[in-house]
Order: C-alpha cells, then sequence, then structure tokens
C-alpha cells in the first residue's frame, strides 16, 4: 500500500569465540552487568547497578550496547561480563540452547532455568514481571478502517501491506518469519527490516501498514497503537529475567538477596511507562532507574535499614 523511499537496516555484531575490546576479567569486588542495546535492557542494567550499590560494598559496571541477547550469552560465556540485565525465555529457548520454543510461559521458565544451571553454570532468576513479547501493531485508524482485531484478520490485505520487521526476526528460524507464514499460513506484501526503535515512528508517519512491535514499549501507548491479539497463538512467551554467573554468586552470595528483592515487581504496564520515559520524554535510563528505585523505597522490607 504504501511506496517506502528508503530503506532502515540493522547490522547484528558476531562475537563468537572472541572477547569484547577492552574488556578483561573484573576483579573479586567488581560486578559486570551487561545490556542489549535498547532502552529496556539499559533501564533494567541500571536499576541492577543501583540495588547492587545499595545493599552491598561491591562495585558495578554497566557494559551497554551489547547488540543482541546471543552477543549478550556469548560475553558471559568468554568472561566479559557477569550478569545479563534481561533475558527472555522464548528468545533464549530457540537461541543459546537450540530447543523448539515453548508455548507454556511455566514449562518455558524451568526450561532455561534447568538447561542454564547444567549447561552454562547460570541462574536464571523468575521472572521481573512482565514478559516483552512480540506483537504486530496498526494505527487505531488503519485498524477501524479494515475493521482489524486479530492477526488473522491481516491475512485478507496481506498481499498488499508493507510491514516493517525487526531485521533479526525475519531471519530467525522457528519463531520467525518462515515460522510465522507456516503457522499463519499467508506472506505479507512487502517486508522492510528495520531498527526496533524506528518501526513507531515509521507507523504513525504512515510510512508502514504494520509493524512488529514489542509489547512493553512505551511508544505504542504514546502513539496509540493498536495491538493485534496473537489469536493462533503463535508468538512463544518472552518472561523477562536477570541471568548471573553462579561463580560471582558463590563469591557474593549476598547478591542472591539482592535480585531476589527485583522479582515480580515490574509488570508490563509498568515495563512501557519506564520505557516511555526513556524513550519519549528522553530521559537517561540511569534517571529513570534511580526514579523508579527511589519511589519503591529500593523495595525493602518494612524494619529493613532502620
Amino acid at each position: 500500500m504504501k511506496k517506502i523511499v528508503p530503506l532502515l537496516f540493522v547490522c547484528s555484531i558476531g562475537l563468537v569465540g572472541c572477547s569484547l575490546p577492552g574488556l578483561g576479567g573484573a576483579g573479586s569486588d567488581s560486578i559486570r552487568i551487561g545490556a542489549n542495546t535498547g532502552s529496556e535492557p539499559t533501564i533494567l542494567a541500571h536499576i541492577n547497578r543501583l540495588m547492587i550499590e545499595e545493599y552491598t560494598d561491591l562495585q558495578v559496571t554497566v557494559i551497554g550496547n551489547l547488540g543482541s541477547s546471543i552477543v549478550n550469552h556469548q560475553a558471559m560465556l568468554n568472561n566479559d561480563i557477569d550478569m545479563s540485565s534481561v533475558r527472555y525465555t522464548g528468545t533464549d529457548v530457540p537461541g543459546a540452547l537450540g530447543m523448539d520454543p515453548v508455548m507454556d510461559p511455566e514449562e518455558a521458565m524451568s526450561v532455561v532455568q534447568e538447561e542454564f544451571a547444567e549447561r552454562f553454570d547460570q541462574k536464571w532468576y523468575d521472572s521481573y514481571g512482565f514478559t516483552n513479547t512480540y506483537a504486530f501493531a496498526v494505527t487505531q485508524e488503519f485498524a477501524d478502517a479494515e475493521g482489524l482485531e486479530t492477526v488473522s484478520d491481516l491475512e485478507a490485505i496481506a498481499d498488499d501491506l508493507d510491514v516493517g520487521m525487526d531485521n533479526s526476526w525475519i531471519n530467525r528460524e522457528g519463531d520467525g518469519y518462515e515460522g510465522f507464514q507456516d503457522h499463519y499460513g499467508f506472506a505479507f506484501g512487502e517486508t522492510y527490516p528495520m531498527q526496533i526503535g524506528l518501526v513507531y515512528d515509521a507507523l504513525a508517519s504512515d510510512s508502514m501498514d504494520s509493524v512488529l512491535a514489542y509489547t512493553t514499549d512505551g511508544r505504542i501507548a504514546a502513539y496509540e497503537l493498536k495491538i493485534l491479539e496473537d489469536d493462533q497463538r503463535f508468538f512463544p512467551p518472552y518472561d523477562a529475567s536477570v541471568v548471573v554467573k553462579n561463580e560471582v554468586l558463590e563469591q557474593h552470595p549476598e547478591l542472591d538477596d539482592v535480585f531476589e528483592k527485583l522479582v515480580g515487581k515490574i509488570d508490563n504496564d509498568l515495563m512501557q511507562r519506564l520505557n516511555y520515559e526513556a524513550d519519549g520524554e528522553m530521559k537517561e535510563p540511569a534517571t529513570v532507574a534511580e526514579e523508579f528505585l527511589e519511589a519503591n523505597d529500593y523495595f525493602r522490607e518494612r524494619g529493613e535499614g532502620e
């Protein structure tokens, strides 16, 4: 439907078998937090940094812009970082573990917790409380005009649609675009690989008919976009958790209580709001994290610190 002049591509970094430039092993009193590119991983990295600094005497460094979860995972294996600020079940089951996607959220969590402990000697914590899954989004005006409520509703007009997608999803096996076509039984007229941060602007400016979005992105509410229901349940759960090397937890057992304080404390609506503060209001992710923790008194229990 739309005529696109520029195409926006995203590059990925490969770190297989190598270390990140300029990074070596951390000292015994230092923790290195790895964060993928984007506001959400960066906000969560600073939330963890501030929590560690609040409750321990450890020094903390945030190493950001690590690109994808695979890059983050390799950095953990290479001892370039000690923990990941956030990992997602739906990404790492087929990614780091090379297994078929698991659709049941509880089963997916059990799989990553057991497999990461056995294969990589890492602890995958219970979820922060939110799941950042993929979802197809359209403008409310377009949804009203075409009568769109579900992903299946796109089939009737799919041949005419221009759809922007995260490049990593287009090429991913299992729960990527090829799997989507097999599952839903249709393909889109034109697909455009885009940086995930640009898909919302492209949709809001009518450069695209639909985009593949992240459900916790704050721009969904800010741009009043409509998320189409995944009525055939193609996308696996993407519950979000911190992942830490067991070696680090053995050296600093006090960290376990710190990370447990964050379990179940951030739901989808809250994560969407925090992301919008960074992406929409242009606050620094570190500031977003600090204000969030101060508002919640760093999740102290009653009587703690008195």
